[in-house]
């Protein structure tokens, strides 16, 4: 497995890439994904994510994590292979701002809040969504599985 973790400047000294390179492997290797696949983590600002919020998905308001998926729907096997056999997921992109401020008003650490957001936005690269209250239920108890998993309570 491929994960490029990218961190914006000012960042990189609250955050250790290999940490979250290695959970998002996790959550792949947990969730049973083929080993010749890649995905990115960008950890950036608040006024970043808000700004893609607003430009792709038409929210103009701060967000935690969100998603963007190189292939339309992850839960349909892809019958023709990618010419580089890397299957390309694509980008979760975390506020770390946001993350610091959700970790605060849940009492817990900012590694577990990070944990909890990467695991979230692989999930959905995978093709789970929280768009009703059923998937929402369905996608919170995958995550607890996983983040239990991860030794992440």
């Amino acid at each position: 497995m491929e994960i490029n973790v990218l961190i914006d400047e000012g960042f990189e000294e609250h955050l250790d890439a290999g940490w979250l390179e290695g959970i998002g492997e996790k959550v792949l290797t947990l969730e049973k994904t083929d080993p010749q696949t890649e995905l990115s983590l960008v950890i950036t600002s608040q006024e970043r994510v808000r700004e893609l919020n607003r430009h792709y998905l038409g929210r103009d308001a701060p967000t935690d994590v969100l998603a963007f998926a190189m292939l339309a729907d992850e839960k349909e096997p892809s019958f023709v292979p990618p010419p580089d056999g890397i299957r390309h997921l694509g980008e979760v992109i975390i506020s770390y701002p946001q993350a610091v401020i959700q970790a605060g008003e849940q009492g817990h650490t900012k590694e577990k809040e990070m944990a909890i957001l990467v695991t979230h936005g692989v999930l959905h690269l995978l093709g789970y969504g929280d768009e009703t209250p059923e998937l929402k239920k369905e996608m919170q108890a995958r995550e607890q599985v996983i983040l239990s998993r991860l030794g992440i309570d």
